[in-house]
């Protein structure tokens, strides 16, 4: 409950600042054009809050905090008293009127710039992609990919993290295959020894002289299915993030679980079970897992002596059948020397790395839109205001920057679809504006009105797949 809580304000806080920013871009432009802005209003329905500024504008919170809007002095829906005439948004030039309409999204992309900036100059820690485990005759596997391998290209596009690969591999949705660039890193699957990885050699696009010597693999695409609602394109693809391997020594016991009820503590060493020695975790839980509820005998190393332990199996159901628990995590090695790194930028370089991101979330967009209309991506990826509050609330949970990262996501997806040629949407009327521009004359009011209806009617449709996703994804 606390997290479906959480996930609600967060979703709240979010699109509130969003939307609040997309307004101001109309209204300050407006303010600038000298149209008389009557409502700048963040939600609908009751107003729980306003207060009217000097020259009139009514700034307003309601109840229903799904959008916002920016009411403005217009002939074409109320009576203007003649000596208001002039501040009408109708009796303004038809470029004035595209540059109101267009500051809204534009405002988008520049906040996305900004917070990028922001979160770049606070520090990003994050980590080198370097491969993991590799999953047996998959995609991954077959074009030759191997673990401790470092990803530094994804079709021809520098990447230094994860994210970066996922939103490039994703970009690859709808080609027959993908070309990525990798090096050696000299990383083992086992450590040399306790707490310590042979000593890795990561590719450094500032110094790549004194990296190691990339080469290229070719990712064959023709049968990837992807789910991107699911698994993220690493996974779908058949291998994972580098993580530190991880020892049979006991890290946490849970409360009131088999293991705590066998009396295991922090620090002891799972040696055997059953009398059989199992040489590394995975193997251990797999052991557990296939025997639910039965009894289990647990040789232990605890202050340098030897201890047997009777333990009794928890069960957990899931998707697949009952699984057996025992209630503890290990130890893992330490991350080798270089791997986790903070990306932490002076001013003009975050503002650089801002403006490249946000161009890059633009360009993927659109990309994804048109194979939305193409086929090659599902109208099941299509995420409603549940999916949204989920990555909200999740993001906010991880701290500050992932929130602001999700934020600048959001507010771009939000000023791409904005500039959709609907006539309900920003996009609409700068289509017509621009055919007046062009032609010299208005669109008449007899084919707006269509093209409202047609874009009302869609905007519904997509709207309620969406929400359908939703539901389908919590179900």
């Amino acid at each position: 409950m606390l997290a479906v809580l959480w996930n609600i304000l967060s979703f709240i806080v979010a699109l509130g600042i969003l939307v609040a920013v997309h307004e101001w871009g109309h209204f300050y432009v407006a303010r600038r054009c000298g149209v008389k802005v009557l409502r700048f209003s963040i939600g609908f329905g009751k107003v729980l809050w306003r207060r009217t500024d000097k020259h009139g504008t009514e700034f307003a919170i309601a109840a229903i905090p799904l959008g916002g809007y920016v009411k403005m002095l217009d002939e074409r829906v109320e009576d203007v008293r003649s000596e208001l005439q002039e501040q009408s948004f109708n009796r303004k030039s038809v470029k004035q009127r595209f540059a109101i309409v267009a500051a809204g999204p534009i405002v988008n992309f520049l906040f996305a710039i900004i917070v990028l900036a922001v979160m770049y100059m606070i520090g990003v820690t994050t980590l080198k992609p370097v491969v993991g485990d590799v999953v047996e005759n998959s995609i991954a596997q077959r074009a030759g990919l191997t673990y401790g391998m470092q990803i530094t290209h994804v079709g021809g596009r520098s990447v230094s993290d994860w994210e970066a690969v996922n939103l490039e591999l994703v970009s690859a949705i709808g080609q027959s295959q993908v070309t990525i660039q990798v090096v050696d890193t000299g990383l083992q699957t086992t450590p040399t020894f306790v707490g310590s990885y042979s000593t890795p050699r990561f590719y450094d696009p500032a110094t790549p002289e004194l990296s190691p010597s990339p080469s290229k693999i070719t990712l064959v695409l023709n049968d990837w299915e992807f789910a991107p609602d699911k698994q993220s394109a690493m996974d779908s693809l058949g291998f994972s993030t580098f993580r530190p391997q991880p020892t049979m020594d006991i890290a946490y016991v849970s409360p009131e679980s088999a293991a705590s009820q066998a009396g295991l503590l922090k620090g002891d060493k799972i040696l055997q079970i059953d009398g059989t020695l199992l040489p590394n975790w995975g193997q251990t839980v797999a052991y557990i897992k296939a025997r639910p509820s039965e009894d289990i005998e647990l040789t232990i190393g605890r202050d340098g002596q030897i201890q047997r332990i009777f333990a009794t199996l928890g069960v957990q159901e899931t998707d697949t059948g009952r699984i057996g628990i025992l209630g503890v995590s290990p130890v893992f090695e330490q991350w080798p020397s270089g791997l986790v790194f903070e990306q932490q930028h002076n001013l003009f370089s975050a503002v650089g790395l801002g403006i490249d991101k946000t161009w890059r979330l633009m360009t993927l967009s659109v990309d994804m839109i048109g194979k939305l209309f193409t086929g090659d991506v599902s109208v099941k990826s299509l995420s409603g205001p549940v999916s949204i509050a989920q990555g909200a609330g999740m993001s906010a949970s991880f701290g500050l920057v992932y929130f602001l990262s999700f934020l600048a996501l959001i507010s771009v997806n939000l000023g791409i679809i904005n500039l959709f040629p609907l006539p309900m949407l920003d996009g609409g009327h700068l289509m017509y504006y621009l055919i007046e521009w062009v032609t010299g004359k208005p669109v008449s009011e007899e084919v707006q009105e269509i093209g409202f209806r047609i874009g009302a009617v869609i905007l519904f449709s997509l709207m309620s797949i969406a929400i359908f996703n939703d539901i389908m994804r919590i179900t």
